[in-house]
């Protein structure tokens, strides 16, 4: 009976939530609705819409997950995401939001032609990718727990939800359904982490429970490495088309960086709480299976109703980014790719097609890509598709707003195609103990200095 009170809590708050994004949907006219929402959101719009794609699988059951394995050390996902709104809101919302444009490409083309908008394009299009991979494994490990249906049928059921999640509302739909979102997560795990801090008599029974090391040491995993999951959050983020189009789609200025600045406010609590929910589970269920950690608390702790709507805040956090990121590649395709290279006398009407028919073939190569990963780590996938997402664009993107005209066209090209592959053949060889981030990063900034210095002493030699 229990049971079948959980499934009929979800499922009504999952009906209610989808009303909403349905009729968001009323307000597609164009492409561009569909892609930015007609540049016209509000601060918490924008808000939602960066919530909706970065409080994900990898915020709530990846960071308890890994809470489980390894404690508090788990709160550096959210934690980097946290700042890297805030170096949004300070650093590239003004920028970003003038240049009206509707891609990151669109805006590094204006500075370093149209080869490295192609490979801005293709190369953060498949780090992008990587990244979905881990929203459906998390959706997976919902799913599986509380419906009992196998794993395949999970992905096609995740997948399927992504579709019609972006299909029916495009960003005004994300938007919109991020706020929804939001409030009920924020509700639901106001009362998980009251129960989670009353089972154990506060924080110091929590302290009692476990041992300093590794449970209460962010830097469990080498100070480093703790570095380097945050930083791989900011350069991510901060170069990846689905969070760059929220700023592109505030009303103006200021709203955007109100947006990134009251999602830096938002994001933190939600992994701590599912941090103390992973470890709470360690010291109750130390045999659980890690992934299971959330849905498992959720089930034995919660009241049906209220762990229904967690259930259902849950799917939408996964579906919501898993669709973010879809739509994202899906606008580079159609923008950057059919266009300007396939098309360019394509009406809008045809554009809005082939984002919706990228959308479609993306979300099957994501289904198989998790059928055939059905096993990894879920936050494995987070950190790597933000390391090479940092490599391809943060760099040439910060030089782009920064030096303005100043800067060198060949060596932009030159660190976006090179630096990912140095930081994925480094990743695979495993040469030293440094993280695959701070090479790439390296790398990045190296390139571009070397080929600067090469053309610019060519130049002074021709004229000699």
């Amino acid at each position: 009976m229990t049971n079948k009170m959980y499934i009929f809590s979800t499922i009504l708050t999952l009906l209610l939530v989808s009303i909403f994004g349905f009729f968001s949907s009323k307000r597609i006219r164009t492409s561009s609705d569909f892609a930015v929402g007609g540049r016209s959101l509000g601060s918490s719009q924008v808000a939602g819409s960066i919530i909706a794609t970065i409080v994900g699988g990898a915020s709530t059951i990846g960071t308890a997950e890994l809470a489980f394995n390894r404690g508090i050390n788990a709160m550096w996902f959210t934690l980097g995401a946290s700042i890297a709104c805030l170096f949004l809101g300070i650093f590239l919302a003004g920028p970003l939001r003038r240049a009206e444009v509707e891609t990151i490409s669109e805006f590094l083309v204006r500075y370093y032609g149209e080869k490295a908008g192609l490979a801005t394009s293709v190369l953060t299009s498949i780090a992008i990718f990587i990244h979905i991979t881990g929203q459906v494994l998390s959706s997976v490990a919902i799913l599986t727990s509380m419906f009992s249906v196998e794993e395949r049928v999970a992905v096609i059921i995740t997948i399927g939800l992504i579709i019609s999640y972006i299909i029916f509302g495009g960003f005004w739909g994300t938007s919109i359904v991020g706020i929804l979102k939001t409030l009920l997560l924020y509700m639901t795990l106001i009362i998980s982490g009251a129960i989670v801090l009353d089972k154990l008599d506060g924080i110091s029974g929590l302290k009692s429970s476990l041992p300093p090391k590794p449970w209460f040491d962010m830097f469990s995993g080498g100070l480093w490495e703790g570095l380097a999951q945050g930083f791989s959050l900011v350069v991510g983020i901060c170069a990846t088309q689905t969070y760059l189009q929220a700023m592109f789609a505030g009303k103006n200025e200021k709203t955007s960086r109100r947006g990134a600045f009251i999602s830096a406010l938002l994001i933190p609590p939600i992994g701590l709480v599912c941090a103390l929910i992973g470890m709470f589970m360690r010291i109750n269920y130390p045999t659980l299976l890690s992934n299971q950690a959330l849905p498992a608390f959720i089930i034995t702790y919660l009241n049906p109703w209220i762990g229904g709507i967690m259930i259902a805040a849950l799917i939408i956090s996964v579906v919501g980014t898993g669709a973010g990121l879809t739509l994202g590649i899906s606008t580079m395709i159609s923008r950057d790719i059919y266009k300007r290279l396939l098309n360019p006398k394509a009406d809008d009407k045809k554009q809005l097609r082939v984002l919706r028919v990228s959308v479609f073939c993306i979300s099957f190569l994501a289904m198989l890509m998790v059928v055939f990963n059905i096993d990894s780590l879920i936050l494995k996938w987070g950190f790597l598709s933000m390391a090479l997402r940092g490599t391809v664009v943060f760099i040439p993107l910060i030089l782009a707003i920064y030096l303005k005209g100043k800067v060198n066209k060949r060596a932009g090209l030159a660190t976006m195609v090179l630096s990912p592959l140095i930081t994925v053949l480094y990743s695979i060889l495993k040469i030293t103990y440094i993280e695959p981030l701070y090479i790439g990063l390296f790398a990045s900034l190296t390139i571009y200095v070397i080929v600067h210095i090469i053309e610019h002493s060519y130049v002074r030699y021709k004229k000699v």
